[in-house]
């Protein structure tokens, strides 16, 4: 697969659909997260120009059944895989 098949990966991304932020093309691909310089598998949501990435609070649900998700600051970068 080439990189002009692929959407270009946006700023703020998020896993959820019902999120503003979701971009189901971008997940039709593999794509992955470095934040600070380690590869995380766990990111709900991120945003590369704030800093931050949002991942779950251990194995807490919220009341809608959802994972509750705490923000981690620092050096994100997304890539296709």
């Amino acid at each position: 697969m080439t990189d002009t098949t692929r959407p270009a990966l946006p700023d703020h991304l998020s896993v959820d659909p019902r999120s503003p932020h979701h971009v189901a093309a971008v997940f039709e691909h593999d794509i992955g997260i470095h934040f600070n310089g380690k590869e995380r598998f766990d990111v709900e949501e991120y945003c590369i120009s704030e800093g931050w990435i949002k991942v779950p609070a251990g194995k807490t649900l919220d009341r809608r059944g959802r994972p509750l998700t705490i923000k981690l600051k620092g050096q994100v970068e997304a890539f296709y895989r």
